[in-house]
């Protein structure tokens, strides 16, 4: 498919948006990091490991016959996130179920900072990018008046330039800001169900332990 058509008369599409000025260089900066954060954090999440429920039977089978070395092995053959997490809370046999209940949790808090990534910027640009884009609109404002205080007469001419910059610059900004920001509460969307997911998984170990004399 050809990007390049005539948007009016015989301007490209291209050529429309670089009529926007200086400021389109970072604002299309702006767009590949965003969609380079969404896809990788994407692939990140597609590409993790989960747990199923044969796996923590066969776990809780385990740690009813105290067999904990095997439970153990169990956990670091699977070798993820949430084996992980239950993982800690096996170390921590013995102890008091708070203290197990917070190894864990502190253990989440760790395999939590490897999904968060750089989805932090995805927030950032979507705040910044509109920013930029009502910069540009000031910037267009401030060369349609420098324009008409050059010249004798009022004409679209005259006006048409920083018509382009005001409003392609804004249109941009404000469409980056919208993709950055669907993509920011996606994307910690997908995160907080994981962590309910550990939750869930933690607290019913917690009871697994709590009735198992170890």
């Amino acid at each position: 498919m050809v990007i390049l058509f005539d948007v009016v008369g015989n301007m490209s599409f291209f050529d429309l948006l670089m009529k926007g000025g200086w400021l389109m260089y970072p604002l299309f900066f702006l767009s590949l990091v965003s969609i380079f954060i969404l896809c990788e954090r994407l692939y990140f999440l597609y590409t993790q490991k989960k747990i199923d429920e044969p796996f923590l039977e066969k776990l809780k089978v385990l740690v009813k016959e105290g067999k904990i070395d095997l439970a153990l092995n169990l956990c670091s053959s699977a070798n993820c996130s949430e084996t992980r997490i239950l993982e800690k809370g096996l170390l921590n046999l013995g102890k008091p179920l708070r203290d197990i209940h917070d190894q864990m949790e502190m253990e989440g808090k760790l395999e939590l900072y490897k999904y968060d990534g750089n989805i932090y910027f995805l927030g950032v640009i979507a705040g910044v990018a509109p920013m930029m884009g009502f910069i540009g609109t000031i910037s267009g404002v401030i060369k349609i008046f420098y324009n008409i205080s050059l010249a004798d007469n009022i004409s679209i001419s005259l006006i048409s330039g920083g018509l382009y910059e005001k409003l392609i610059t804004s249109g941009v900004g404000l469409s980056i800001g919208i993709i950055a920001y669907i993509s920011y509460h996606y994307l910690n969307h997908r995160i907080n169900k994981l962590i309910q997911q550990w939750e869930l998984r933690a607290i019913r170990f917690i009871d697994l332990i709590n009735n198992v004399k170890i």
